[in-house]
């Protein structure tokens, strides 16, 4: 290839500096072609769970639940049909690993707001063992079969998809199966594919309970108005029309979505949830100044210096919008003010908390995070300092999160510092959730994201900056905003290796990480958060093909398969191809929720190693150790006698291959086939092979009347023939009889 001419370099180079003094809103990068081109994992096609399952070619109920006509349906009132709130789980090793990983996710979003929680199974008689089917489906309820399958096939590692699937294992039908559906909704039935009209029947208040809470158009349980359509007119129209882009969403819980479940379950606190506070209550989520400060902290909606309005309400509330205040305006230097939790009782000993700060003081005040804790030593509690808060003065209310390791009775301490320079304002804090979560690695905050929409073309792309990784790995993330020419209703986001210092030190092809891209919903509440995100797992073995027709590893070293790529600082790196989906979040759902809040929008990332999912899940001994207690002797470690262990009880239907769309079911432990069946045709035999229909009856019924008659008229030739053999043999019996005595007469 011949070089360029110094003026096309120059023209190139002056567009680029456009490029970066247009930037006002938003990160735009100078990019060459990339070697390869960016991967959508989701193909760019828009498809539901019924979609995904469809075209696997299943035909279940309502779409995925498997359903056994031999259990009959039950009702999520029936005790009998619950899970303990522990439930044992196996995941199998025919699951794809970005599934094992957002399957734990999901695990950690029910512990957050439910008191459901998921452990390893450990030999318990029922267990849901999850697999990679050809679909996305679950029974509804606890079976009480043992092994319950629970299938995450291809494209259902969604969050939300697993959520939606375990809550029909825990006990859940579809929300538009209601009894009282048709208030709510009307069912378009001439524009349904023939076939699946009873994926929309309705339940009665014997099988499926609402739990005396009200319709939910918002519940992750609902159809999409596009369910199981013929062609392009939707299935279910809202009574209400604001709510037909709101039905079928799949991004997390509904606020009633979790209130059915935790009525069901007696729920009366979550599992790792431990505090919440915006401060609306004078009570102040019972926090107390603490002892030996020389300052207080202060509730108001607004301070002077700032801000104007507190981060819950952002002003649009009247008589509300409250916020915690220090003000460093006045006293000296070395002043401070310490604002405590109420007493908080950890579980799993470590914690994230989360908070929005509002830095209106000078750049030497200080927040600084301490933990009070209590023992029987220390019955008044012992500080012990946790992280200072960096943080320059801006006129914005910035998220922060802070990771704790606590394990005995403690009160999280805010500590307010005045520094030595001259201040106008000082700290504020406001919506505080704190949780026994991980916390995320990186904030992505895109000020002004309704001004960068409205101004960004479809089809480009702006950049996070760059981010590390906890192993050394350099990312970043992409945005299309307006989404691609063929969608352009959706965000579209991507995941790229960047180059970085640490690249002669690492593994290359990146070996299993996990990237989470969150959208936050900046609900004041954690456990009522709608966060939108998806999850992609770097595999080392994953090739493509260059323009050139080279093989290369998608996820080698940037510098191989990336392209030179120029920060607006000038700052020159290498961009490795995209990883994502061109259908993150349509603008509608992106305008629903509190995903953009004061203007901005807010992303969490995090990249987390998940190479240990590639190990099979320990299984649960057979039997308990005969002998518990350690062994020990001068030249050996601690030992422990322990029994062998044992895989999963053996299901019978692996070994069963069921035809036509049959479902393998236990039968008394014996495995058999439950045959499809239509309004005019059904399957028989032991796999569901042979086909009949109503025709077939009637011929069937037609021929067995002829040859019953044939036989009944065979039988009857042959009833007379003997009838009249007897009578013959009768006659000449009576005729001898009678010569004889003749003969002795005379």
């Amino acid at each position: 290839m011949s070089e360029l001419p110094d003026s096309t370099w120059r023209t190139m180079a002056a567009y680029c500096s456009f490029l970066i003094l247009s930037l006002i809103f938003h990160q735009t990068l100078c990019l060459p072609t990339a070697r390869l081109s960016d991967f959508d994992v989701d193909g760019g096609k828009d498809r539901d769970i019924f979609d995904i399952n469809e075209d696997a070619g299943l035909n279940l109920v309502e779409g995925d639940i498997v359903y056994d006509e031999k259990q009959g349906r039950n009702s999520i009132l029936g005790d009998q049909y619950r899970w303990p709130t522990t439930i044992p789980y196996y995941l199998e090793d025919s699951l794809e690993i970005n599934a094992k990983g957002v399957i734990l996710k999901a695990f950690e979003q029910y512990r957050l707001k439910s008191c459901i929680d998921f452990k390893p199974w450990e030999g318990e008689p029922n267990y849901i063992s999850v697999f990679k089917g050809s679909g996305c489906f679950s029974s509804v309820g606890n079976r009480r079969v043992g092994r319950q399958q629970l299938s995450i096939g291809t494209n259902c590692d969604r969050i939300a998809t697993i959520e939606h699937e375990f809550l029909h294992a825990l006990g859940f039908w579809h929300e538009q199966s209601r009894a009282d559906r048709d208030d709510y909704v009307n069912i378009m039935w001439d524009r349904i594919s023939e076939g699946r009209e009873h994926n929309f029947n309705t339940y009665d208040d014997t099988t499926s309970s609402a739990l005396n809470v009200p319709y939910d158009y918002g519940s992750m349980m609902h159809y999409s108005k596009d369910a199981f359509r013929n062609g392009t007119e939707p299935t279910i129209v809202t009574k209400i029309p604001a709510f037909m882009d709101v039905i079928g969403q799949r991004m997390e819980f509904s606020d009633n979505d979790l209130l059915k479940l935790n009525r069901l379950y007696n729920c009366t606190t979550s599992s790792t949830f431990l505090e919440t506070c915006s401060f609306e209550l004078e009570n102040v989520c019972g926090m107390i100044q603490g002892p030996g400060d020389t300052a207080d902290w202060t509730r108001l909606t607004q301070a002077p210096g700032g801000p104007l309005t507190d981060y819950t309400n952002m002003g649009r509330c009247k008589d509300s919008g409250y916020f915690m205040h220090f003000s460093t305006a006045t006293g000296t230097a070395g002043d401070r003010a310490l604002l405590e939790s109420r007493f908080l009782y950890p579980k799993r000993g470590f914690q994230c908390l989360q908070f929005f700060l509002h830095h209106s003081g000078n750049a030497e005040d200080e927040l600084n995070i301490w933990v009070r804790e209590y023992d029987k030593a220390n019955p008044n509690g012992t500080l012990r300092f946790i992280q200072r808060v960096t943080a320059a003065p801006q006129d914005l209310w910035e998220v922060y999160h802070v990771s704790m390791k606590v394990s005995k009775k403690f009160r999280v301490v805010f500590e307010g510092k005045k520094g030595a320079g001259l201040s106008t304002g000082g700290l504020s804090i406001d919506d505080i959730n704190l949780s026994e979560t991980e916390c995320p690695d990186h904030v992505w905050r895109i000020k002004n994201f309704t001004q960068v929409r409205e101004t960004t073309p479809v089809g480009e792309k702006i950049f996070s900056p760059r981010f590390l990784s906890k192993e050394g790995y350099t990312f970043q993330v992409s945005l299309y905003i307006n989404g691609l020419p063929q969608s352009p209703e959706n965000m579209g986001i991507y995941l790229h290796l960047t180059s970085g210092l640490s690249d002669n030190t690492l593994k290359w092809p990146c070996p299993w990480k996990q990237a989470t891209m969150m959208l936050l919903d900046q609900n004041p509440d954690i456990r009522q958060r709608m966060s939108n995100q998806r999850s992609v797992t770097t595999d080392p073995t994953q090739t493509d093909v260059d323009g050139d027709g080279n093989q290369m590893f998608f996820w080698d070293d940037p510098r191989k398969v990336g392209a030179l790529a120029t920060d607006p600082d000038g700052t020159q790196y290498y961009l490795g191809p995209g990883y994502g989906t061109s259908l993150y979040l349509t603008h509608s759902r992106a305008d629903s929720w509190d995903f953009i809040k004061g203007g901005d929008a807010i992303f969490l990332l995090t990249m987390e190693d998940v190479s240990k999912l590639l190990e099979t899940q320990p299984l649960p001994p057979t039997t308990k150790p005969t002998n518990p207690a350690p062994v020990t002797n001068s030249t050996h470690a601690p030992t422990t006698d322990r029994a062998p262990p044992t895989s999963p009880p053996d299901d019978p239907c692996d070994d069963v291959t069921c035809e036509n769309d049959g479902v393998c079911v236990l039968d008394q432990g014996v495995a058999v086939c439950r045959c499809a069946v239509g309004d005019d045709w059904w399957y028989t035999g032991e796999r569901c092979q042979r086909k009949g229909s109503s025709q077939d009856a009637v011929t069937t019924a037609v021929a067995a009347s002829v040859s019953v008659l044939a036989a009944m008229l065979v039988v009857t030739v042959v009833s007379v023939v003997c009838v009249k053999k007897k009578y013959k043999k009768k006659l000449r019996d009576s005729s001898a009889g009678m010569t004889l005595e003749n003969k002795t007469t005379f």
